[in-house]
């Protein structure tokens, strides 16, 4: 039947008139369509309703990201979040948690697990809520039976590796109102001495034996006299304990101390009580970080993520009762485990990121897939500048499924922190990944965060607007050239997620501390025209050359670590000298590639001795420094290849992963003497 014949029935049998129909009639094609065609047009029409239901849709971003942050009292120096509606910063997002003992307390009403741990090959056993809120309350009748009250000063130490046992310990002490000193392996006599005299601490929990007779033999020696009390997760041997007797310290399991009866809890000044967490390099100094700081601070997390799904995922790990695993193997098997516990959550270091990228890149060795995948993450970061973030397209499907997998292809949320990382390396994971990372900065005196990225924002080069929680202002540095009406000078911050001060040290608090309350973070930033803060410098550890040019090495060295050979690096110069020179430690996992693509073949060891490939390396550290703008003085003119890697145990990082640059510098003193002796500029 002819399409006009088929509607000519259809007005036959609808009773219309002729007239009525005259004017649709004369639209009409004279053409014909036949049943295929007919079928055709309905599979395209259900075909384009089913894409304009399903298609991917930008994520609605919870401010206008051409304005991300708002001047303070109309000084653009100084800047708060556009999420406020005033200069009133964000103390609690929920009035009944204000302390990590509330925010517990709420995961408790689900009561569901709370706790994992488990061995390699075996599945993860989990604690529930409630169990873990019984042993904190038994936990914590024990340790005021030894001495221990509840007063905002009154320090116990926990010595040990993550485990259940130790959030179990720290949340004893919140239900009571005690405050947390974390104790590290990696400290070093002198430091661990310091601290337990600083804070005066009279009870540590430990893990291990060997832990506690560390403790132990600075008690013996009198150099720790408040210690009196040893309390072990482990089993320990009988000649331990009458060693201890001996000077007179108690040691005693775990499950001891929870025997004792059980008394009402108290955390009536919890709000102000603090944890002293202390850092460095250098001499320790203990940063107060109160319950109040922590509330603020993850309340402005939360207040951030809110307008996307996450924030149901976030407030479910801070406050309705998420669920942690503690891994308890060889470390370097704990990407397999990352794999099969699946998660959904990642907060990741940018030298992980580094690795992941580089593997990436690595393993594509054909021209034809690599170009595949550079199109594909193309494709992908196109979508991501429209503000839409998924891994369910045709390039996750063909592309991309093999490195989500290897996450464990259930991640949603990526955080990234504690050193910069490239902003190439950045949008290619959140394109490959197909996952939202966000990228925060602050420091331990700021409770971590004082700036984060906004969702829907997935540009690259720059740390978010402020949190919050957090006013942010840049002042002036003269001797650097930067200020404050530029837009750029010494990134300060004010607001309830700022710390106390110093334990017992007065000094330091002042410097770090101004009058009027404003933290000086020692980190050079500058405003962008978004509202989003760029960090460009590093004011402490500068130096002049002998030309008198100032020179910031971690700035340089953020830069070189973005080379593939390079894994880590030190940047020295001295002021007698107008020229820098760098140690550079080669990654061992691509380094023998790298070498053997440039046609050097040899062990890791013999390569590092190569004179013609230490002038590759550092042509290849010329090129990435000259790409990411820094000036000829800025740029090294000599290198030393070192084979083994700056660690905890050699001396040469502090447990916070950052350069003992002092202990380097007389480590290699040597060879940086004989650099400068021997490199022509």
């Amino acid at each position: 039947m002819h399409f006009q014949d088929w509607l000519q029935s259809l007005r036959s049998s609808a009773g219309l008139k002729a007239s009525e129909s005259q004017d649709f009639w004369s639209l009409l094609p004279s053409c014909s369509l036949s049943s295929a065609s007919l079928l055709g047009l309905g599979a395209l029409a259900s075909l384009t309703a089913y894409w304009l239901v399903t298609r991917p849709r930008p994520m609605r971003p919870p401010c206008d990201l051409q304005a991300q942050s708002v001047a303070v009292n109309g000084d653009p120096s100084c800047r708060r979040s556009a999420l406020l509606k005033d200069d009133t910063l964000l103390e609690f997002y929920y009035d009944d948690t204000r302390t990590v003992f509330d925010m517990f307390q709420r995961g408790l009403r689900i009561a569901g697990p709370c706790l994992g741990f488990r061995q390699p090959g075996q599945p993860y056993q989990w604690i529930s809520y409630t169990e873990v809120a019984e042993r904190a309350q038994v936990l914590g009748s024990g340790l005021l039976a030894k001495g221990c009250q509840p007063n905002p000063q009154q320090f116990v130490g926990i010595f040990a590796q993550n485990r259940p046992e130790w959030i179990i310990s720290e949340l004893a002490c919140y239900t009571f109102s005690m405050a947390v000193v974390p104790l590290y392996d990696t400290l070093g006599l002198e430091a661990m001495v310091h601290i337990l005299n600083l804070a005066e601490i009279s009870l540590v929990i430990c893990d291990r034996e060997e832990k506690a007779a560390a403790l132990l033999e600075n008690k013996e020696k009198g150099v720790t006299p408040k210690l009196s009390c040893l309390v072990l997760f482990n089993e320990f041997s009988e000649a331990f304990v009458e060693r201890a007797k001996n000077c007179e310290t108690e040691v005693l399991k775990l499950e001891q101390l929870m025997k004792c009866p059980q008394v009402p809890t108290n955390k009536l000044s919890l709000w102000h009580c603090h944890n002293a967490v202390f850092i460095y390099p250098g001499k320790p100094k203990g940063a107060m970080i109160t319950h109040g700081n922590i509330a603020s601070n993850t309340s402005s997390v939360i207040k951030i993520l809110e307008v996307c799904l996450l924030f149901h995922l976030l407030v479910s790990m801070f406050c309705h009762g998420a669920r942690v695993g503690f891994y308890q193997g060889d470390i370097s098997l704990l990407m397999d485990d990352i794999k099969t516990l699946k998660p959904t959550f990642f907060p990741v270091v940018p030298r992980l990121l580094n690795r992941i990228y580089d593997k990436i890149l690595g393993s594509v060795t054909s021209p034809l897939r690599r170009a595949l995948l550079h199109y594909a993450v193309r494709r992908k970061q196109a979508e991501l500048s429209s503000g839409v973030v998924r891994n369910n397209s045709l390039w996750d499907k063909l592309v991309f499924n093999r490195i989500q997998a290897s996450l464990g292809g259930n991640l949603r949320f990526a955080l990234t922190a504690s050193a910069p990382i490239s902003p190439t390396v950045l949008s290619f994971l959140r394109a490959t990944l197909g996952c939202l990372i966000f990228e925060g900065y602050g420091q331990t005196e700021c409770t971590a965060g004082c700036t984060f990225s906004m969702p829907g924002d997935w540009s690259a080069g720059h740390v978010g607007a402020p949190l919050p929680c957090a006013k942010v202002k840049l002042i002036d540095i003269p001797d650097m050239n930067y200020f404050a009406k530029n837009g750029d000078g010494e990134i300060c911050i004010s607001g309830p997620s700022v710390f106390r001060g110093y334990l017992r040290d007065p000094e330091r608090t002042a410097e770090a501390l101004d009058s009027d309350g404003w933290l000086h973070s020692g980190d050079v930033g500058q405003w962008l025209p978004n509202g989003t803060l760029r960090i460009i410098d590093r004011k402490k550890h500068i130096f002049k050359l002998s030309q008198g040019e100032y020179i910031a090495p971690e700035k340089i060295e953020n830069v070189y670590t973005r080379c593939v050979p390079v894994l880590q690096v030190f940047v020295h110069g001295d002021s007698l000298q107008s020229f820098l020179i760098g140690i550079v430690v080669p990654d061992p996992e691509v380094f023998v590639d790298w070498a053997k693509e440039r046609g050097f073949m040899g062990s890791y060891e013999e390569l590092c001795q190569n004179p013609d490939l230490k002038k590759a390396v550092l042509e290849d550290m010329t090129a990435v420094g000259k790409e990411a703008g820094l000036k000829s003085f800025e740029q090294v003119k000599g290198v030393y290849l070192h084979p083994e890697t700056f660690s905890i145990a050699n001396g040469l990082l502090t447990p916070t992963l950052k350069s003992r640059r002092v202990d380097i510098r007389r480590v290699f003193q040597e060879q940086i003497s004989s650099m400068y002796s021997k490199t022509a500029i």
